[in-house]
């Protein structure tokens, strides 16, 4: 990451400086079971301060695709592999100062492996229903963007899979 301060010219044609920082971008994984569970971790975050309900997910790699990100992410984060995958769109962290995009996916089809967390790392896998996923987002008890714009899109997912014939 870089942080660049850079003087631009607006829509509005009103010139300022802004600070931005500059992110490689990450994945980040709704990983739905058979039982109609999704894989939240219970995350120690520094920046937060303590522990976050997140999806897996992680930084791309240089050079990596983020659907290959969402793979390695998936195996060493959740211990899964999943045998289908669909995107479910970008999300913005925080547009009024980082350029990040994270890539969400849908993984379906998993089959459990080894997890292969890195030492860095501190958390623990749950599988929570889904809807009970969602509801932790609408009554604010997971906050962190990522992971309710990513339950929610992949619930619209199923939802109209559900009602295509």
């Amino acid at each position: 990451m870089r942080l660049t301060v850079e003087s631009l010219e607006l829509p509005n044609g009103y010139r300022a400086d802004f600070e931005i920082v500059h992110h490689p971008g990450g994945a980040a994984i709704v990983a739905l079971d058979d039982q109609q569970r999704v894989c939240l971790l219970h995350q120690y975050r520094p920046a937060a301060e303590g522990f976050v309900w997140e999806l897996p997910a992680g930084r791309l790699e240089p050079d990596e695709p983020a659907a290959e990100t969402a793979r390695r992410e998936l195996r060493e984060e959740a211990g899964c592999v999943a045998e289908h995958w669909h995107s479910l769109g970008e999300s913005l962290s925080s547009p009024g100062v980082f350029n990040e995009r994270i890539q969400l996916f849908l993984a379906t089809g998993l089959t459990t492996v080894s997890d292969a967390r890195e030492a860095f790392e501190v958390f623990e896998a749950h599988w929570i229903p889904m809807d009970e996923a969602l509801r932790r987002c609408e009554s604010g008890a997971i906050s962190d963007s990522k992971t309710c714009v990513g339950l929610m899109r992949a619930a619209a997912h199923l939802k109209h899979q559900a009602v295509t014939p």
